[in-house]
């Protein structure tokens, strides 16, 4: 036996201390609240939304803002477009139509969105023949069924208070059916188009204005609102799609 401290008769009866748990585990402990948030699903994009309009003096591009701001405050993703021109320069100078800074729709530009709105001026009870050409152009769509199941609705201009409100709006529903878009009028759920106080050019086909070719009148604040409700209801029936 070598020299030194001599070992106890009893250490092999002494307690041995437990082992401490690894660092690892108490980390794997604390990285459960960020693996949870990791599979948090992502907040859906939002909806998204055309306004379509034709407009030679502003009436109809007004009454499209208003349904874009009515849009956007219920969180949808909207854009206000125009069709392209057909009438020459020198027919717009005579007319003295407006030009405005509004990107020009292709049929294509169509399929990116949920739901499409039209502004319609009226040309002898119809829409005029700028969105009807559109409208046309729109023939590889309707083959492939591009447009199915979208949502669509319709907002009018007329010269003068009974100038083809709803018969524009009721010839315009048949492009919808056979492109297969769902309709969605305005109503008379908000109530603002049974007054009687003061002339709109409303309906419950949709929100209108009355735009004389005298440049005498510009849309009413009263169309505006009407406007605006048209783009909230719209959104609401748009944000159902999951």
């Amino acid at each position: 036996m070598t020299s030194g401290t001599r070992p106890s008769l009893f250490s092999c009866c002494l307690p041995v201390a437990a082992a401490k748990p690894d660092a690892p585990a108490a980390s794997a402990a604390s990285d459960k609240p960020a693996a949870a948030a990791a599979q948090t699903p992502a907040a859906p994009s939002p909806k998204k939304v055309h306004v379509v309009v034709h407009s030679l003096w502003g009436h109809i591009k007004a009454v499209g803002e208003e349904i874009v701001a009515g849009l956007k405050a219920e969180g949808v993703d909207a854009k206000l477009w125009q069709v392209p021109e057909t009438l020459p320069k020198e027919v717009l100078d005579k007319m003295h139509a407006q030009t405005f800074d509004l990107p020009v729709i292709k049929p294509d530009d169509l399929v990116e969105a949920d739901g499409i709105l039209f502004g319609l001026a009226t040309r002898y009870g119809g829409a005029n023949a700028q969105i009807r050409a559109f409208l046309d152009s729109t023939g590889s769509l309707f083959a492939s069924s591009a447009l199915d199941g979208k949502f669509a609705g319709i907002f009018t201009s007329t010269s003068t208070q009974h100038g083809g409100v709803e018969t524009t709006a009721l010839s315009f529903v048949p492009v919808f059916a056979h492109l297969g878009m769902i309709f969605v009028p305005f109503g008379f759920k908000s109530g603002q188009i049974f007054g009687h106080g003061e002339v709109h050019g409303a309906s419950p086909w949709g929100a209108g204005t009355i735009a004389p070719s005298d440049g005498s009148r510009n849309v009413s604040d009263l169309e505006k609102e009407i406007a605006r409700e048209q783009g909230k209801r719209f959104a609401g029936v748009v944000n159902r799609l999951k």
